[in-house]
């Protein structure tokens, strides 16, 4: 893609290489972004259902207890969230007639039908099955192949972050981390980073959170007359 010629470093035997300072410019820039939203509370879903993708989407999303889509990303999962929502719910109830014995007292055709519904609504809502809301980003592996998830962030406003290799146009992705999205080990990387910048955002809010309650007890303490030790009230 022409657009992604500020990102490449030169060509070499008809490959483009990209310019890993550019690369290394735009994660920290992904970095800092994912990890103000995570501190405000917000959520990050990771996308990646291409094979050299989908290991690192589920396993860092999940180190960093977050959500994720990385088999197949069915429309309307942002835009039509509502929907995506009764699916899950109807997930979340085959699962309770699991435990709750239910299952023993269905006929095994019935049984039968129910898992096959039950796998197929796993496989695809699995990663997204606790996400209470829209998240307040995505992060995505191959942009052109995730174009509808793409499409659907654009439609609402919520900031896209992505792994751009030179076949994309960046100008649809808001943090540009230039990159090859067929590199395993590159992918990995890159996923684990956000996942790092998701957990330390949320370590940061918790940190601060702790302190206003230390804050707020010292003043309570002060209006008492008197300061728990090691503790400085702020004026």
């Amino acid at each position: 893609n022409p657009k992604m010629k500020r990102y490449i470093f030169g060509e070499r035997n008809g490959i483009y290489i990209i310019d890993l300072q550019k690369t290394l410019k735009g994660l920290e820039e992904a970095f800092q972004f994912v990890r103000n939203i995570s501190q405000r509370g917000e959520a990050l879903l990771f996308v990646g259902t291409k094979k050299q993708a989908q290991d690192a989407i589920l396993d860092e999303s999940k180190r960093a207890a977050a959500f994720s889509v990385n088999q197949r990303w069915l429309g309307g999962m942002l835009t039509n969230f509502t929907t995506i929502r009764k699916s899950i719910d109807r997930l979340k109830g085959i699962e309770r007639m699991r435990e709750d014995g239910t299952y023993e007292a269905l006929s095994k055709k019935e049984v039968a039908a129910l898992e096959k519904e039950r796998t197929k609504l796993e496989r695809n809502l699995s990663g997204i099955k606790d996400m209470p809301g829209l998240p307040g980003a995505v992060f995505i592996i191959d942009p052109k192949k995730e174009r509808i998830a793409i499409a659907e962030a654009r439609k609402l406003s919520i900031p896209v972050v992505a792994v751009v290799d030179t076949n994309c146009d960046p100008d649809e992705v808001d943090y540009v981390i230039p990159g090859n999205d067929d590199a395993i080990r590159a992918i990995k990387l890159i996923t684990s980073k956000m996942a790092d910048a998701v957990l330390q955002g949320r370590d940061a809010a918790a940190k601060a959170s702790a302190l206003a309650a230390e804050q707020a007890a010292a003043v309570a303490a002060q209006a008492e007359g008197e300061v728990p030790a090691g503790v400085e009230v702020a004026q």
